[in-house]
Formats: structure tokens, C-alpha cells, sequence
């Protein structure tokens, strides 16, 4: 049966009852990418990743510290003000990031999954605790500056979007360094396919058609007309590439050489 296509500025924008389901099933993924490391494993711990200075152990440290965060803001205002004093030549977001890390230096890979455990349920809880209308009117730029350059500036595209898919993204990149089997559910599309939302709305280039393969992947059209160029390739390797990560995996362009410039030249923030 032939794969249809879809224009992907149509792709639906998560819902909060939709949100719930995929954050609960990417922390259940991620935990159980962060177990198959197993307690022995203390070298693929020190594995280095795509985010350059980040060891998987480093990684999984920031990714306890924002779960963490998110029912405790206070502990956020306080990374933020220590990631300034202790790296000025970092932005808020990336020094905030560099405190979560070093707060938890010395503490063992398999230490930190099980905190992760813990405090990542929690997490995903407190957000929904939260009123929607307050979710829709707070703003991250209050807190990040970074927040400016989102498509939507809002905790509520926080709770729907961002904190599956940063969650998502490392566990993608601790695979990559690691070898642990990357393991794809219906979860995973509905990730991808709000990355390519996102793509999409902030598209001003040629008429392109997607062809993402893999069990995340599927057909989109950014923009409307005969498309000037196709893409085709696996949907997590493109989706690495729109994060700016090496690319893993060929991604391919057919059509004219400047439409396919403007393609590969493009990001999505993550």
C-alpha cells in the first residue's frame, strides 16, 4: 500500500492528553536504553556523544537535573544564576545545562538511571498539575532568552513538545555512542512528526518533499507545489541532522542543487 503525503504544516501540534502518553513512553525508553548499559558497563559510561564535552554518564546527569527541575523552578533560577558566575562564555541555557552536570560529577552511571527513575515520572506530573491556561500564557523567554526562537514561546509547548523530544534526542544519541539497540513505537512518529512541524512552520524556502524511512518515518510536503527537490532518508538520521548532530546515515536530495542547499542548511531546535 502506497504511503500518503501529508503537508507537514497540517501535522496536528501534540495535544496535552496525547503529551502525557508520549513523555510517559520516552521515559520508559530512555530508562531502558540507560539499564542495557548495565552496572558492569563502566566504560560505555565514559563513552563520549554528539554534545561535545559529554560523556553518556554527563548526559544522563542534565537529563535528571531537568526532570528534576520542572516540579522545583527554583532549582532552575539557581543553575541559571551558577552556570553564569561559572561560565560566562556560555548562554543562560547552555551554562544552566553545564551546572546540572557538574552538580552530579562524581555520581556513577547507574546511580543516575535510577534517579532518573525517580525523578522523571514526577516530572512529567508537575507539568500536567499545572493549569492550561497558565501553561498557554507563561512564557519560557522569561526564564531562557533561547525560548524567543521557539515556534512557540509557552510552557505548554514545554509540556507537549520539548521535554519528549530533548528526552528523545539523547536517547538517540546515547545509542549512537554505545551500540545499545535503538528501540521505535508509535511514540517515536509522533516525536518525529512534531519535528517536522516544526520544520515546516518555519520553512520560507522552495517547495520539498520528505520521504522519511524507518518505523518513525513517513511522507511530507513542506511548502505547496510540484516540489523542486525530494529528500530521502531514514527519519532519525535526518532528524540528527536538523539537530545539527553528524549525520548517521545517507540522506539523499534529488532535484535542484539550491532547493536541496536550503534543505540541508536547515534546523530545528531541540
Amino acid at each position: 500500500m502506497a504511503t500518503s503525503t501529508l503537508s507537514a504544516r497540517d501535522i496536528p501540534r501534540t495535544s496535552a492528553a496525547r503529551a502525557r502518553e508520549v513523555n510517559e513512553a520516552e521515559i520508559r525508553a530512555s530508562l531502558a536504553t540507560m539499564r542495557a548499559l548495565g552496572a558492569a558497563e563502566a566504560e560505555a559510561w565514559s563513552r563520549p556523544t554528539a554534545c561535545k564535552g559529554w560523556t553518556v554518564r554527563d548526559m544522563v546527569a542534565h537529563e535528571v537535573g531537568q526532570y528534576e527541575e520542572l516540579p522545583k523552578p527554583w532549582l532552575m533560577i539557581s543553575r541559571i544564576r551558577h552556570g553564569r558566575q561559572a561560565h560566562p562564555e556560555l548562554g543562560a541555557l547552555d551554562g544552566h545545562n553545564a551546572s546540572q552536570v557538574e552538580e552530579r560529577r562524581g555520581v556513577p552511571g547507574p546511580e543516575l538511571a535510577a534517579e532518573f527513575a525517580r525523578v522523571a515520572p514526577r516530572g512529567t506530573r508537575s507539568l500536567r498539575r499545572m493549569p492550561g491556561p497558565v501553561r498557554k500564557r507563561m512564557r519560557l523567554s522569561l526564564i531562557f532568552p533561547e525560548g524567543k526562537a521557539l515556534p512557540e514561546n509557552s510552557m505548554d509547548y514545554l509540556n507537549s513538545v520539548l521535554v519528549a523530544r530533548d528526552t528523545w534526542m539523547h536517547r538517540v544519541d546515547i545509542s549512537d555512542a554505545t551500540g545499545v539497540d535503538l528501540v521505535l513505537d508509535e511514540h517515536d512518529r509522533e516525536i518525529v512528526n512534531q519535528i517536522v512541524l516544526d520544520l515546516a512552520l518555519g520553512w520560507t524556502g522552495p517547495p520539498c518533499l520528505l520521504e522519511l524511512s524507518g518505523p518513525a518515518g513517513g511522507r511530507h510536503r513542506l511548502g505547496s507545489g510540484p516540489p523542486a527537490v525530494v529528500l530521502r532518508a531514514d527519519a532519525i538520521a535526518f532528524a540528527r541532522h536538523l539537530s545539527g548532530r553528524p549525520a548517521l546515515g545517507e540522506l539523499v536530495y534529488e532535484g535542484d542543487e539550491d532547493a536541496a542547499a536550503a534543505l540541508d542548511a536547515a534546523r530545528v531546535i531541540f
